[in-house]
């Protein structure tokens, strides 16, 4: 099976690519529901939500990233 991958070297990308969305979605469909309650609207009002909070947080994982892999290094045991 042949299948096209990106290089490695893009891994740190691709994992805030995924993160980013996953937990933007996620955020978005819980603060909606809590903010505004289930409506008819709810999800085209998370999906409005959603637009602002994706990239925001794919920037967001970029810059923190490095900083969440040192404090991590500092405090994990690695064997």
């Amino acid at each position: 099976m042949n299948t096209k991958k990106l290089p490695v070297k893009l891994t740190s990308y691709v994992f805030a690519l995924y993160m980013a969305g996953i937990m933007a979605m996620l955020m978005c469909l819980i603060i909606t529901g809590v903010n505004q309650g289930f409506s008819s609207h709810y999800i085209s009002d998370a999906m409005n939500a959603y637009k602002i909070a994706m990239p925001a947080a794919f920037i967001c994982i970029l810059i923190v990233r490095p900083i969440v892999a040192f404090l991590v290094k500092k405090t994990v045991h690695m064997a």
